[in-house]
C-alpha cells in the first residue's frame, strides 16, 4: 500500500507532453488559418482597439447637476392684458433643479371665489337631465366641486360648491409665449469616479469672465460651453418649437462622460444628445402628446375674502439625465482577455480536429493515426515499460545470435599449409559398437568472423579442440 502510495506521488513529478500529427489537408489547413486570423482581428481589433479590454472600467459615476434659466417675455391679450414674463415666473421650480418646466403657453381663469355654480359642460359626470341625476354631497367625477342637488336646466348641468366661475376649457391655437425660444438654459455639471479618484465639471476652464455670457453651445463650433437656446434644443430632437409650444412636450438631455483616464486631464470631456420623450416625431397631434398641469395664487380682497386666479399652463419639461464610465489601465483585464483570445484559439484546434475526424472522406485513416489503444491492465503496464526499456538490448542480442548460427553454418575455408601456431587435427575414429551414453563429446569447431571488410581474406581462427577419444 505505501509502495503504491510513493507511485502515485513521484507520477505526479512526471511532464507529460503532446503528440502532434502533421495532416497534409490543404482544406482543413486554410480553415484553421482563416480561423486563427479571425480570431487575432477580433482580440487586437475589437477587444483591445475598440473596446479597451486592457482596462479596468467604472461606470458608478457620481453627478450633481444645477440649471439657470434667463430671458424676458412680453405678452399682450384681450383677456390678460399686458404682461411681462420673467424666469421667476415660467420656470417652474425656480431654484434649478436637474428636472424643470418651462411655461410656453397658458390659460387662467381669474377671480375665482368660493360658491354655487354650474358644473361645465365638458364633465360627462356633471350631466343631468332632472335633479334625481345629482345626488346631494357627490363629488363631481373630474370635475370641479361637489353636487348640491339641483340640476341647471340652462346648461343641462348639476349645479356644484366650488371655486366659481369654473375653469375656461379649451384648446389653445397659438403659444403666448413664442419668444422663449430664446431664452437660455445654463447647465452646470459636477462629476467624479470614486474608484479612480477623479473628478471634473463640463464648464470650460478660463479666466475670461465674459465668456459664459456669450457663448452658446454648437456641437461643431463650441463644444465645451454649457448655455444652450431653447429653440436650438428642441431642433436638435427633430421638432419645431413653435409647434411644440402650443400643447407642450418632454425634452431629455442626456450628458454623457466617456473618460479614457490613460490620456490627459483635458481629454476627458461631455457628450450632449436630446431626444423628445413624450411622443414620438410623427405623433404631435395625439392626445397623448404634450404636457400641462394645474396652479393657483391666491389673494385677499379689500373685504379679507380669498380669491384665486387658476393657471392651466403648457410648457415643456426638461429631464437631464447624466451618464458616464472610466477607464484606466489594468494587469488584470489585460491578461484576462488575453487568456480569453488564446481559449478562442484553441476552439479553433477542436473544430479542425472534428473536421478532419469525423467528417472527411479519410477520417478513419486520421483517426487510426491519432488513436492509439492502451491495454486496460494496469499490472502489465510495468512489464511492458520494461520490456521497452530492454527491447534494444534484446534486439541486439537477437542479432547477434544470428549472427553467430549464421557464421555456424558457413563452411571452413581449408588451410593450404598448415603453421605451427595453427595445427591442423585429424579427426578420431570412433567405434560405432560403443554405446552413444559412454562417448563425451566436446563442441564443434566454429569460425568467429570479422565484420570489418578488411578483415575478409583473413583465415578462420579455430575457437576449439577435436573431440577426444572415448572412455571406457
Amino acid at each position: 500500500m505505501a509502495q503504491s502510495w510513493g507511485s502515485f506521488f513521484y507520477s505526479l513529478l512526471d511532464y507529460k507532453t503532446e503528440k502532434f500529427m502533421i495532416a497534409k489537408n490543404k482544406k482543413v489547413g486554410v480553415i484553421f488559418r482563416l480561423f486563427q486570423l479571425g480570431v487575432i482581428g477580433y482580440l487586437i481589433g475589437w477587444v483591445f482597439l475598440w473596446k479597451k479590454g486592457y482596462q479596468e472600467r467604472e461606470e458608478a459615476i457620481q453627478s450633481s447637476v444645477f440649471t439657470k434659466l434667463k430671458g424676458v417675455a412680453f405678452t399682450n391679450s384681450t383677456d390678460l392684458g399686458i404682461q411681462v414674463w420673467g424666469a421667476e415666473d415660467y420656470v417652474i421650480p425656480s431654484q434649478g433643479d436637474r428636472v424643470f418646466f418651462i411655461v410656453t403657453n397658458y390659460l387662467e381663469t381669474p377671480n375665482q371665489r368660493l360658491g354655487f355654480c354650474a358644473e361645465s359642460q365638458k364633465v360627462p359626470d356633471g350631466l343631468c337631465s332632472s335633479s334625481a341625476d345629482c345626488v346631494e354631497g357627490e363629488t363631481v367625477i373630474a370635475g370641479h366641486g361637489v353636487k348640491t342637488g339641483r340640476c341647471m336646466n340652462e346648461t343641462g348641468t348639476c349645479e356644484i360648491h366650488g371655486w366659481c366661475p369654473v375653469e375656461h376649457s379649451h384648446t389653445p391655437s397659438k403659444p403666448l409665449l413664442g419668444k422663449s425660444e430664446n431664452f437660455t438654459i445654463y447647465i452646470k455639471n459636477f462629476i467624479r469616479f470614486p474608484k479612480f479618484d477623479f473628478s471634473k465639471s463640463n464648464v470650460l476652464s478660463t479666466t475670461n469672465k465674459t465668456y459664459l455670457k456669450t457663448c452658446y453651445y454648437n456641437k461643431d463650433h463650441n463644444p465645451y460651453c454649457p448655455i444652450f437656446r431653447i429653440g436650438d434644443v428642441v431642433h436638435w430632437t427633430g421638432h419645431n418649437f413653435q409647434e411644440m409650444a402650443v400643447k407642450g412636450g418632454s425634452i431629455g438631455v442626456v450628458i454623457n462622460w466617456s473618460c479614457d483616464l490613460d490620456k490627459d486631464y483635458s481629454k476627458c470631456n461631455p457628450e450632449y444628445s436630446f431626444t423628445r420623450l413624450d411622443a414620438s416625431k410623427d405623433s404631435t397631434n395625439s392626445v397623448t402628446s404634450g404636457y400641462n398641469f394645474r396652479f393657483a395664487r391666491y389673494y385677499r380682497d379689500a373685504d379679507e375674502r380669498t380669491y384665486r386666479s387658476l393657471y392651466k399652463v403648457y410648457g415643456i419639461r426638461f429631464d437631464i439625465m447624466v451618464n458616464g464610465q472610466a477607464g484606466k489601465f489594468n494587469i488584470i483585464p489585460t491578461v484576462v482577455n488575453i487568456g480569453s483570445g488564446l481559449a478562442l484559439l484553441g476552439a479553433g484546434v477542436f473544430i479542425c480536429d472534428m473536421i478532419l475526424l469525423y467528417m472527411t472522406s479519410t477520417s478513419s485513416f486520421y483517426r487510426e493515426r491519432k488513436f492509439e489503444p492502451i491495454g486496460r491492465n494496469r499490472e502489465q503496464r510495468p512489464r511492458d515499460m520494461k520490456h521497452g526499456r530492454h527491447h534494444r538490448h534484446t534486439q541486439d542480442g537477437h542479432h547477434r545470435k544470428e549472427d553467430k548460427s549464421a557464421a555456424e553454418e558457413q563452411p571452413l575455408t581449408p588451410v593450404s599449409s598448415p603453421s605451427a601456431h595453427s595445427p591442423v587435427r585429424q579427426p578420431v575414429a570412433v567405434d560405432s559398437s560403443l554405446k552413444p551414453h559412454s562417448l563425451e563429446t566436446r563442441e564443434q569447431p566454429t569460425v568467429k568472423l570479422h565484420r570489418n571488410p578488411e578483415r575478409k581474406a583473413m583465415s578462420p581462427v579455430w575457437s576449439s579442440t577435436t573431440p577426444r577419444s572415448p572412455l571406457k
